[in-house]
């Protein structure tokens, strides 16, 4: 088995999401008493938002960079960024390290692909639904990407960052979350990606009728079947 290294705390609600399915899914395939080779190096998020908030990307790559070399020197196979928006900073984490990133995208896309997606709405931060680093990896391999109107992304980034990332998890806001998933259905959405760690916290695909892609699930199946292999 493969030492995953994971950048986590961003947050440590959908970083402790990683760590049981990892566990849980290596069991399930290995049997017995074993689980995951895990190394984790959790960050403190407050100075990672505020480098988000303000546009400082260079410094927010240059933190998780830090932290990718620590897993490596410590013996980690790969490096797994357990967020979908410090993705934006992927290729930086990439040019300092000798091991393999697992990117979430990529598993993503071969998931859509799988599943044969072509068009998926996008839930997640301001970040990962109006920056281009999310949706042009995804439409580079085939998947055509929707985004909720402006009002809506306001919503959805506001409720991750105010209620989500502080472990609440609302009648209410799923009940928000779920009128932007049928807003995207309207304009002709196959599915929808759960595009931040802790949206799948929130809901889950027994909430809506429209097939629901949970960014963490997908990535951990990802990473197992990389693991094992």
């Amino acid at each position: 088995m493969k030492t995953v290294g994971i950048i986590g705390g961003m947050s440590w609600e959908s970083t402790s999401t990683y760590y049981r399915r990892l566990n849980q899914l290596i069991n399930e395939r290995l049997g017995g008493l074993h689980s995951a080779e895990i190394l984790l190096a959790s960050v403190d998020f407050a100075p990672i938002e505020e480098m988000q908030s303000r546009g400082d990307w260079e410094a927010a790559g240059r933190a998780l960079k830090a932290k990718a070399q620590q897993l490596e020197k410590a013996g980690a196979d790969c490096i797994v960024i357990a967020t979908n928006t410090m993705h934006k900073v992927a290729p930086e984490i990439e040019a300092a390290i000798s091991i393999p990133l697992i990117h979430i995208v990529d598993a993503l896309a071969n998931h859509l692909k799988k599943n044969e997606i072509e068009r998926a709405g996008l839930l997640g931060t301001r970040f990962t639904m109006q920056q281009p680093f999310y949706k042009e990896r995804l439409e580079q391999q085939g998947i055509r990407v929707l985004i909720p109107k402006e009002d809506d992304s306001k919503t959805v980034d506001s409720i991750i960052f105010k209620e989500l990332c502080h472990g609440q998890f609302t009648d209410d806001a799923r009940k928000q979350y779920l009128k932007v998933i049928d807003d995207l259905s309207a304009k002709g959405a196959q599915g929808v990606i759960l595009g931040c760690t802790e949206i799948g916290l929130l809901v889950q695909q027994e909430h809506s009728a429209l097939p629901l892609f949970d960014t963490t699930e997908v990535h951990c199946q990802a990473l197992v079947e990389w693991m094992l292999n």
